[in-house]
């Protein structure tokens, strides 16, 4: 098991980890998070070679993904840089990358009762603008699970103190800042579910952003 216990606070520059093989030729990981060696619960950075392909299968409890660069393909279409999906249980595909790809993969996550199938091109997509210096992009929502991104156009700071049971980031530009420390590009943090009995004033949840900062964000689901 890798990061497995919710009550602690885990960061990783995903920079500074090695790849690991795959079952499959030419597809590496760096895990993040893991219930076991090929099964359960998973959040990794995956990437494709070139020519790089998986047999079709499908995914227990869902699979969530975000491509971050390149592109990624099944049968359903090629998908670039931006690409965010939630392919549900039942679904199946074989997943492939012509030129290459990078991707961050979520695994057996989803709640029982959550059914939908997404491909959201985020950046084609009308992004809310929250105020002069953030905007929004929400991409799913069930129950009290969310899932967004945020973009900033200038220096802000923002508030994720909603996230009381538990907090994803994934940075993929720009750098964010929590409590003065700096997180840049490739940078994945899980934050605990926050305490009740935290005052509202406390800094747990309030997160800086530099100018041209993008970072998807989960919360709400651990």
């Amino acid at each position: 098991m890798l990061n497995m216990d919710f009550t602690q606070s885990v960061s990783i520059d995903t920079h500074n980890r090695e790849w690991v093989a795959s079952p499959m030729s030419g597809v590496w990981r760096k895990p993040l998070a893991r219930e076991d060696a090929e099964q359960g619960h998973a959040t990794s950075i995956v990437r494709y070679d070139p020519g790089a392909s998986f047999s079709s299968h499908g995914h227990p409890k869902g699979e969530e993904i975000l491509v971050l660069d390149g592109v990624f393909s099944d049968q359903t279409g090629d998908y670039n840089a931006g690409t965010y999906f939630r392919n549900p249980e039942g679904f199946s595909h074989a997943p492939f990358s012509q030129g290459g790809c990078t991707i961050l993969v979520k695994l057996h996550q989803f709640q029982s009762d959550d059914s939908v199938h997404l491909a959201i091109q985020t950046n084609n997509e009308q992004w809310r603008r929250v105020n002069d210096t953030l905007e929004q992009l929400d991409l799913h929502r069930h129950k009290d699970e969310q899932v967004f991104m945020l973009r900033s156009r200038a220096e802000t700071e923002t508030s994720l103190a909603e996230a009381q049971n538990g907090l994803e980031l994934y940075v993929i530009s720009g750098e964010l800042r929590e409590e003065g420390q700096g997180y840049g590009a490739g940078c994945w943090l899980r934050r605990r579910p926050l305490d009740e009995e935290s005052p509202n004033g406390s800094q747990e949840g309030r997160y800086q952003l530099s100018p041209g900062t993008l970072v998807w964000i989960k919360i709400n689901h651990l």
